[in-house]
């Protein structure tokens, strides 16, 4: 077989697995390029707003912290589509999630279904990820600090 100019398209010749599997494992990566970078954010914003220093990279700790907001944000986000789908997507959502294990594989296994199953996944993923904020439970700060950054609705611009 000859080779296909430029490179077109290597992914197809090369890769066992079929065309569902592979949209899926894209989803997957462009969903947790997504949320980490989200997660990132926060974790920037919370030292910011309390003097500490940027994380680092090569930090254990920083990761450490990073990795667990990151788990935050997935599991805020399962939360925040859970309360908006009707019984029978809901079931399909438990269904599609129930062969992983649980943690960060299930729930981001959760958001390809989502994605797959609402045309408004993207924009509801923007809007659910603006309302998270770690501990905003607990705390009671009230709305997400990226809403709050955006002066976005039943939030207020932060003052300098």
């Amino acid at each position: 077989m000859a080779e296909q100019p430029f490179g077109a398209f290597p992914h197809q010749h090369r890769d066992p697995r079929g065309l569902r599997e592979r949209i899926d494992a894209q989803l997957r990566d462009r969903i947790e390029e997504a949320v980490e970078h989200a997660s990132l954010a926060v974790v920037a914003e919370q030292r910011r707003r309390a003097g500490r220093p940027a994380p680092e990279p090569s930090s254990a700790a920083d990761r450490r912290e990073w990795e667990a907001v990151t788990l935050g944000l997935l599991g805020h986000l399962r939360a925040a589509f859970d309360a908006t789908l009707d019984p029978a997507e809901r079931a399909r959502l438990v269904e599609a999630e129930a062969p992983h294990a649980a943690g960060r594989d299930r729930l981001l296994a959760a958001q390809v279904f989502l994605a797959r199953l609402l045309p408004d996944y993207w924009q509801r993923l923007e809007t659910h990820q603006a309302a998270f904020e770690p501990g905003e439970a607990a705390s009671g700060r009230g709305p997400g600090w990226l809403r709050r950054l955006f002066g976005g609705a039943g939030g207020r611009a932060p003052s300098s």
